[in-house]
């Protein structure tokens, strides 16, 4: 059975009971009255239920907080014990949602496959996270973090382009200049709280802006790719995803002198923790992937 520290900060982390037992394969009753225990034995309520997710109280907050930090300095200290044997243990690893199912789970697959000790538990979501607080070892993500708390180890450049089908190019034309993009079907995709259609570049030095529209958006990167190779638009895609269309033909760069914003993969990790050699292993297998596999 696993630790109160760890049941808490798995409920928070996903916001349902229904979910938690799942994660935990217990049913939702035993994970109600185990709450109800904990609550009543602390003497404090951690959590503001309702019939479909729940919310931490300040006094749960609190318990959270604390708790992801006990259980960081547990698994320090079993990784020093057992430095120098086997690597073994739980590594706990969040990745961007179609990224994480298309690229992440086959590499965790090879990687177990070579250190069959370590356990991985992989959460693929776009929702951005709190990598401390959720107690994840180490966050795969496009684009820099805020967060001063993490490190960060770039593990691969990638470039964003404008794209389009030969199809889509033929039946509307093709873009000359960037205020052009206001007349064009363009399909967006909308990601975390970014403003919706605004499109930024720099050209010759110089920062612009255009607000495009479109019929199509989706929160789903490999939705959007899918509507631009049936020829429904102009799409912002990264180097990464369009590489195989572009070499193809499927797909063609428009506008290629004006510049967007990178969305280079990073691997982000609490900077308070000495890094557990499973994660040095893990992190060290990603950039020899990404390394070996450049175009």
């Amino acid at each position: 059975m696993i630790s109160d520290l760890e049941f808490v900060v798995t409920l928070a982390r996903l916001e349902n009971l229904a979910a938690t037992a799942r994660a935990l394969n217990v049913t939702p009753p035993a994970i109600t009255k185990r709450l109800a225990s904990l609550e009543k034995r602390l003497g404090v309520r951690l959590v503001n239920r309702t019939t479909r997710s729940l919310s931490l109280t300040s006094e749960g907050q609190s318990y959270v907080l604390h708790a992801g930090r006990i259980l960081g300095q547990i698994r320090e200290m079993e990784d020093l014990v057992s430095s120098g044997r086997t690597p073994r243990g739980l590594l706990r690893v969040n990745a961007t949602l179609g990224f994480g199912r298309t690229t992440i789970a086959p590499l965790v697959s090879d990687f177990v496959k070579l250190n069959p000790q370590i356990e991985v538990q992989l959460e693929v979501t776009d929702r951005p996270i709190d990598l401390v607080e959720s107690g994840f070892d180490l966050a795969i993500r496009f684009g820099a973090l805020a967060d001063r708390r993490l490190n960060a180890r770039r593990i691969l450049s990638n470039r964003r382009f404008l794209c389009a089908s030969p199809l889509y190019l033929e039946q509307y034309g093709t873009p000359t200049r960037l205020a052009d993009l206001a007349q064009h079907r363009c399909i967006i995709h909308r990601q975390n709280d970014d403003a919706y259609g605004i499109w930024r570049f720099v050209h010759q030095n110089h920062s612009e802006v255009v607000k495009v529209e479109g019929m199509l958006s989706s929160n789903d990167g490999d939705i959007v790719l899918g509507w631009a190779l049936d020829g429904h638009g102009i799409l912002i895609r990264s180097e990464w995803d369009l590489a195989k269309y572009l070499h193809s033909g499927r797909l063609k760069r428009v506008l290629p002198d004006f510049i967007l914003p990178t969305a280079d993969l990073f691997v982000y990790y609490p900077s308070q923790r000495n890094l557990a050699m499973r994660t040095r292993l893990f992190i060290d297998f990603l950039v020899e992937h990404f390394d070996s596999n450049k175009t």
